[in-house]
């Protein structure tokens, strides 16, 4: 049997691959799953994706499966205690950012509805399809990413630079960045 041709970012770890084949750039409109990927992301600023993927069990116990509304309640002493869980990165203004960010997000829930809704009205709804031959091709950041990562901030979300929103725009199938030859292309 032939093997599977992906990116190249991927190739070789396990827990990579499956990521790739099964969520990497496939289109989520739910918001739970949205705010899931938001934290992850946010936690991974500065980090590699797979500190973030290997610990990502970790994350949905510590923060109770990404519930949003638990999220933006948390007291000083979950704060705390989140500061003490191994399992996850204990960054104090990461987590923090956490719980404001949860705020955050269900302020625009109020607003346009729903998370999804405010999220992909960027792209009309729907992704935005690239064409890259290569990886190199594959930019950190784009002038969507700005404009979003300027807008969140506006409202009050933290570590949501343009780079962190570029790849919750990939992660969630806003933008699809699978190469060429990579069988999730077709």
């Amino acid at each position: 049997m032939k093997e599977k041709i992906r990116c190249k970012w991927c190739v070789g770890i396990d827990i990579y691959e499956k990521y790739h084949d099964e969520e990497w750039g496939v289109p989520v409109y739910d918001d739970q799953k949205l705010f899931e990927f938001l934290i992850l992301e946010t936690f991974q600023a500065g980090l590699s994706w797979i500190t973030i993927l290997k610990k990502r069990e970790n994350f949905r116990l510590a923060f109770d499966d990404f519930n949003y509304s638990k999220v933006a309640s948390y007291s000083e002493d979950k704060i705390q205690e989140l500061m003490q869980n191994a399992g996850i990165i204990r960054n104090q203004l990461k987590i923090r950012s956490a719980v404001s960010n949860a705020i955050s997000f269900m302020k625009i829930q109020e607003e346009f509805g729903s998370f999804s809704k405010y999220i992909w009205g960027f792209v009309d709804g729907k992704p935005v399809i690239n064409y890259p031959k290569i990886l190199k091709e594959v930019p950190a950041t784009t002038p969507l990413s700005d404009a979003i990562s300027k807008d969140l901030k506006k409202r009050g979300f933290k570590f949501v630079g343009s780079t962190v929103v570029y790849a919750h725009l990939q992660a969630t199938g806003m933008v699809n960045d699978h190469v060429e030859d990579c069988w999730k292309r077709s």
